[in-house]
């Protein structure tokens, strides 16, 4: 398992071994089956390529509302809880003083990607931002604090984590594309991404 800091970015390269990633998947087939994956909306009105859903006290949405946490699933339904095992990642590399109140779950299937953006509407930027990669292979870039100017890209594999804390979390990233079919993990193809928030 390598450490690398890239931009200010902890990247924990094959910290979950393949038998962790998929009991992961396991866990997570509840998860969606109980708050279903939903392809989001800008406030804009564009139709985001991922599609999402959250678990924990909290879920990240956006639509012509804004972008914001709530309480409940786009549908309805409050957002199960965030499994102890996904905790036990974010008391690991995060922070073993506050559980993070939203797991948001992020699927890319084939062509999607996540503009550059910044985690920003959380309450308290003191907390950092966890990434957990699993499934295919994802080019993750790096940028600054502010639009603009050079960027770094990495790949990241199945079983990668990502910490963004201190002067990192509020740095501008996103995926510029998947290698669909890179992994075997998922039946059907794709990556899954587990960010772990605390948003209020």
């Amino acid at each position: 398992m390598a450490r690398l800091l890239l931009r200010g970015f902890e990247i924990r390269k094959a910290y979950l071994d393949g038998a962790a990633q998929a009991q992961l998947i396991t866990l997570l087939r509840p998860i969606l089956k109980s708050a279903p994956l939903f392809r989001p909306t800008t406030p804009s009105g564009k139709e985001m390529s991922v599609r999402m859903t959250s678990a924990g006290a909290l879920g990240w949405v956006t639509d012509k509302n804004g972008y914001r946490y709530q309480p409940h699933h786009p549908k309805g339904m409050e957002w199960p809880a965030i499994p102890d095992c996904i905790l036990d990642i974010w008391r690991d590399l995060a922070s073993p003083e506050r559980d993070p109140d939203c797991c948001l779950v992020n699927y890319y299937g084939e062509g999607a990607r996540m503009g550059l953006h910044q985690d920003k509407d959380e309450a308290d930027f003191s907390w950092p931002v966890l990434s957990i990669s699993l499934g295919d292979d994802a080019l993750f870039r790096i940028g600054n604090t502010t639009r603009g100017g050079k960027t770094e890209s990495i790949w990241l594999g199945s079983g990668d984590v990502v910490v963004m804390g201190g002067p990192a979390r509020l740095t501008y990233h996103g995926v510029d594309r998947i290698r669909f079919g890179s992994s075997k993990l998922l039946p059907k193809g794709g990556r899954i991404n587990l960010t772990l928030r605390v948003a209020g």
